[in-house]
């Protein structure tokens, strides 16, 4: 595994005062691995692979971690999307504020990554970037690909397909009603409902 203490010196910069007090540096025991509470999910965990927006891999290993409360939420819209054929992959989960400063380092704009003095809900183990594939393991059509920074990932816009409608909304639907909420301009992200509340946190797990 790589060096964390080498990409904090590179990547962190100085950290206020004010920004050091709302940090929280989690026990293992405040997350949990998905994989450890279900095996019915397909990843493709975009950030531990040069496969992404920044062109660079920024994980060690493809590992999903997540509050507990927010596994038990999606594991509860997985079961429903099963149901009818479909299950969820993986492309993003919690992310380590070590490595939001990281993204930051190599784009330092808040319209694509958000700044790390104020964190976001993948800091705090509350926000997942995810699709849907059906039985054969084939991606549903969302109309974008996963990342993709224009009018056209957006929940609302109009010039898709009627086909490609169907499939955000009903990805939309599932995971509102296990206690999830939509990401206006990006139909890949969901919140957990509440989830602002939760520390941010620089948990970093152990790459097996």
């Amino acid at each position: 595994m790589k060096n964390w203490i080498v990409f904090l010196s590179l990547y962190s910069g100085v950290v206020s005062a004010q920004e050091a007090k709302s940090v929280v540096v989690a026990q293992d025991t405040s997350f949990v691995r998905l994989r450890d509470w279900s095996s019915d999910f397909t990843f493709d965990m975009k950030y531990a692979t040069p496969d992404n927006f920044l062109k660079a891999t920024v994980y060690d290993c493809a590992e999903c971690y997540l509050r507990e409360a927010t596994v038990k939420a999606l594991i509860s819209a997985n079961q429903a999307l099963l149901k009818k054929g479909y299950r969820i992959k993986i492309f993003d989960c919690y992310r380590p504020l070590i490595i939001q400063k990281k993204m930051w380092a190599i784009v330092p704009n808040p319209k694509y990554v958000a700044d790390p003095a104020k964190g976001s809900i993948h800091n705090r183990g509350g926000a997942v970037d995810i699709t849907l594939v059906d039985a054969s393991g084939n991606e549903l059509d969302m109309g974008t690909a996963f990342d993709h920074f224009g009018p056209e990932a957006a929940h609302g816009y109009k010039g898709i397909s009627k086909k490609i409608r169907k499939n955000r909304a009903m990805l939309r639907k599932i995971m509102e009603q296990n206690g999830f909420r939509a990401f206006e301009s990006e139909w890949w992200h969901y919140n957990l409902d509440g989830a602002a509340k939760f520390p941010l946190a620089d948990f970093v797990w152990t790459c097996p």
